[in-house]
């Protein structure tokens, strides 16, 4: 008989009173894993909550050294763990162990829970504001309430809801953590909880500062984000999940965060084309093979004129692709999902060059696609034919005129990135003054001259974009200090004595170095 695995509740792991359990499946061959996973109940989702209200009104005066502390802890045990927890992760997504989960994977999860914490002790973050005449001041506070975060299949680490980067910006806030684990890899976000719960006891947070369970019923799920000790939520996956989420988070005014669906468009000029069309066709092939397209930032939808030098990149492409073999995907609902956007895009009229079907056998795999469709054609069908194929999928549309590919971006839905391949020529240049007026309004990264997968983890990152893309334009899921503000409160100190201000709103600098906005100037100096 399968062990129940217990979740973390209350600062300790126990037993979850629920009957129901499920179990992962390895993509690889079909088979289940051991060891079963509760699925919590309403009741245990409450008690949750209640205890992430009693966390919260400690945090909210806890000294940021330590929050600082428990985040880097946390990256270290991460650190510590690789080899099992990459092992686990390979288990249970079929992604491969390296470098993509031992190193990239991995470095990025600890690099940004150790940025968070270097944030949180520089305390710049807050963007404290002073006014010495009118004595008014204002920063960055915790929210007051729980957090829930809610990780994606794709990313079992670095978007793990108890150790990727909303984890890592919210606990960087101050905020105790809700995490839900994805149920298509429940032993690696057990591994890192365990990390996660070892450094709070290390570090002597308090306890229900980290919480974590491992699924729960959909209507359960959307009573736990109407519940009054829920300040905010961060999701990344599918956009009716999503839109369920935010629906009932609007019910409640509680904040929503949410990373969507993307398509990410690239637009190649003609002089690109013509100069290096083989160069780019291998980067393309070679962005959208990584993970199987099963990444945000695959690009899914690809411009370009009609010309000889563009049939040529064409075949290119559609070589490597058909040269490469089709690695396992996260699940057979995947595969079958998939499936559906192939099949849709084909009924709304694009034309099949390669690929457009699942493969045999228990693994999950599904050949490698191409679609091709004239610019008019899409223009005609744009919202349809925007339908986000998940893997190594993509969507030609082929201009006859190059007024097309203003057309086309114009129609565009919000997306996460958005690139063009120039190659700097009078005529390129002169295209891509009309083009990127309207892509740069419908994306929130702008590439020149590469591909979109491989994101950056700094300061100056925006992984975010309109809807659909995200259901914010004005924030980034990654990058530090800028993503903290998502799970943030803006509060504004009034006349208040020095006394019983915060110290980062004290005349004195708390730490000599902090930069503060001091009557109209950023500085280091005191009020």
């Amino acid at each position: 008989m399968s062990t129940t695995h217990p979740i973390l509740i209350a600062g300790s792991w126990a037993e979850d009173p629920s009957s129901e359990t499920f179990s992962a499946t390895n993509p690889a061959t079909g088979e289940k894993l051991e060891g079963a996973y509760p699925v919590s109940s309403r009741q245990t989702l409450e008690r949750m909550a209640r205890c992430s209200a009693e966390a919260a009104s400690e945090l909210n005066t806890l000294d940021p050294q330590r929050v600082a502390a428990f985040l880097d802890s946390h990256a270290s045990l991460i650190d510590e763990r690789r080899k099992s927890i990459a092992e686990m992760a390979h288990l249970e997504t079929g992604l491969e162990i390296s470098p993509r989960l031992m190193e990239s994977e991995m470095d990025r999860t600890i690099d940004q829970l150790r940025q968070a914490a270097g944030c949180v002790r520089s305390g710049e973050w807050v963007s404290a504001r002073i006014d010495t005449d009118k004595n008014l001041r204002s920063m960055y506070e915790p929210l007051g309430g729980g957090v829930l975060t809610i990780g994606p299949n794709n990313f079992p680490l670095a978007y793990n809801a108890i150790a990727g980067g909303d984890f890592a910006a919210a606990i960087a806030a101050r905020n105790p953590i809700i995490a839900k684990g994805h149920p298509l890899h429940p032993a690696t976000t057990r591994l890192l909880a365990e990390c996660a719960h070892e450094a709070a006891k290390s570090t002597g947070m308090p306890d229900g500062t980290v919480q974590m369970f491992y699924h729960c019923s959909p209507e359960d799920g959307l009573t736990l984000i109407r519940m009054p000790e829920i300040s905010a939520f961060g999701f990344t996956g599918s956009q009716k999940a999503g839109l369920a989420m935010k629906k009932a988070a609007d019910e409640t005014g509680t904040p929503a965060y949410l990373e969507l669906s993307s398509i990410n468009p690239m637009f190649l000029m003609p002089g690109a084309v013509g100069t290096r069309g083989g160069d780019i066709a291998q980067s393309i092939a070679d962005s959208m093979l990584a993970a199987s397209g099963q990444q945000c930032t695959c690009p899914g939808l690809i411009v370009l004129s009609e010309s000889e030098e563009s049939e040529a990149m064409i075949a290119r492409l559609t070589q490597h692709l058909s040269e490469a073999e089709p690695h396992v995907m996260l699940s057979h609902d995947g595969v079958d999902s998939l499936h559906d956007a192939v099949l849709h895009n084909i009924e709304q009229g694009a034309e099949r060059i390669i690929g457009g079907n699942p493969m045999p056998g228990d693994a999950a795999r599904y050949e490698h696609t191409l679609l091709r469709v004239s610019a008019s054609r899409f223009l005609e069908n744009h919202q349809e034919l925007q339908t986000e194929m998940f893997g190594v999928a993509a969507l030609l549309v082929v201009c006859d005129i190059d007024d097309q590919f203003v057309e086309v971006a114009r129609k565009l839905e919000g997306n996460l990135t958005g690139t063009i391949h120039h190659d700097g020529s009078e005529q390129d240049r002169a295209l891509h003054a009309q083009l990127v007026r309207e892509l740069r309004l419908r994306v929130g990264r702008l590439i020149h001259n590469g591909v979109p997968t491989g994101v950056s983890v700094n300061a100056a990152t925006v992984h975010g974009g309109p809807y659909p893309a995200t259901g914010h334009p004005g924030f980034t899921a990654v990058g530090m200090p800028t993503a903290i503000h998502r799970f943030a409160a803006l509060r504004c100190y009034d006349q208040v004595d020095e006394w019983a201000l915060p110290p980062e709103l004290r005349d004195k600098n708390p730490t000599g170095t902090m930069l503060r906005y001091v009557d109209q100037e950023w500085t280091t100096r005191d009020a």
